[in-house]
């Protein structure tokens, strides 16, 4: 659960503890596109260890974006998933573990609230139908049938599908394993990379399994006290609980929605 404008308060009142990512994109030559290889130097001049990824934050962007139209079909939202999460890595490059981290069933105390915002996002959903409706209507009694039959095809996706339990959760996992096989036998980048998967079928939101995770892992004989963390998410509350672990070297990768005027940038 985010807290509501902390990250805009502290960006505000502390700018020091802000510092842009240097990223390296894929180049083409020849029509072809070349992957980053992550085996070099982390361009910001910082090695890490351990990446984390909340994915609900990877999820919910690729599925319903903002700035351009959303994918037409789910095989496609798998395919955006997958360039993002590529883009994450690429950016920290860690040189230990991945975990990939999914919201499994919440503790009651939030699912009340999580019920309340359902409802209240399938309501607006049908509102939307109904408009569409109205407006085929209106086109129809204008002569373009054609037109009308299109909109009327063109579904809303229901966001609520992004909850644990859902087939679209099991088509997320299931895809993600895949491709997590795919990189490990097809990019040498990967090949020293330990991938964990904790997906919607253990319960607990992902920042709190990821939480966990470091814990358990200070109580380890062989834990290196200097290993150094990267998590990943949307959520502020990251902040705190990256805070109270008491990790020497703890950074938390988002991206920087406050400033939407000019281009958004990764800030760490």
């Amino acid at each position: 659960m985010g807290v509501p404008a902390l990250f805009r308060w502290l960006s505000q009142k502390y700018p020091k503890i802000i510092s842009s990512v240097i990223e390296e994109r894929p180049q083409e030559v020849v029509g072809e596109e070349i992957p980053v290889d992550f085996t070099q130097r982390n361009p910001n001049g910082e090695e890490f260890d351990n990446l984390y990824l909340d994915m609900n934050g990877i999820v919910h962007p690729c599925s319903h974006p903002e700035d351009k139209p959303p994918p037409a079909t789910e095989e496609e939202m798998m395919h955006e998933v997958f360039k993002y999460t590529e883009r994450v890595v690429n950016m920290v490059r860690p040189r230990k573990l991945l975990m990939i981290a999914i919201d499994g069933v919440a503790p009651r105390a939030k699912m009340n609230q999580q019920r309340s915002r359902r409802f209240r996002s399938a309501k607006e959903n049908k509102e939307k139908d109904e408009e569409k409706a109205e407006y085929v209507k209106m086109l129809q009694s204008k002569g373009s049938a054609i037109q009308g039959e299109e909109i009327l095809s063109k579904k809303t996706w229901d966001h609520n599908a992004i909850t644990p339990g859902t087939p679209f959760m099991n088509l997320l996992a299931t895809s993600l394993r895949w491709w997590i096989a795919k990189k490990l036998n097809t990019d040498p980048s990967w090949a020293s990379l330990k991938i964990i998967i904790s997906d919607a079928s253990v319960p607990g939101e992902g920042e709190h399994k990821i939480m966990e995770f470091v814990r358990s892992q200070r109580r380890s004989i062989d834990h290196d006290p200097n290993t150094r963390h990267v998590i990943y998410g949307l959520d502020a509350d990251l902040i705190m609980l990256g805070l109270a672990t008491h990790e020497p070297h703890f950074r938390v990768l988002r991206e920087d929605v406050f400033f939407q005027e000019s281009k958004a940038r990764e800030i760490w």
